[in-house]
């Protein structure tokens, strides 16, 4: 099953974020740019980093995301779709 969810962040942005069951990446549509996240190795819960932003999943559900140039931030599912 395909799964899309739209996050808020702490510093004011969003960005949605889908998985594909066939696919291990993550695909991202953030600062009006597509971007797809290779899975990278983590410690806990679900890293994926490319072109200089970084997605982390916690185990625990936390989110947070990291940018260019921007500090890592916090993130919140608000909806749910597919």
């Amino acid at each position: 099953m395909t799964t899309f969810r739209t996050y808020h962040c702490a510093d004011g942005s969003q960005f949605i974020l889908g998985f594909y069951p066939y696919d291990s990446r993550a695909f991202v549509q953030i600062d009006g740019d597509e971007i797809t996240l290779p899975k990278r190795l983590a410690i806990s819960g679900a890293r994926y980093s490319s072109r200089g932003v970084t997605l982390k999943l916690t185990a625990a559900g936390g989110t947070t995301v990291k940018r260019p140039k921007r500090p890592e931030t916090a993130c919140d599912v608000k909806n749910v779709g597919l």
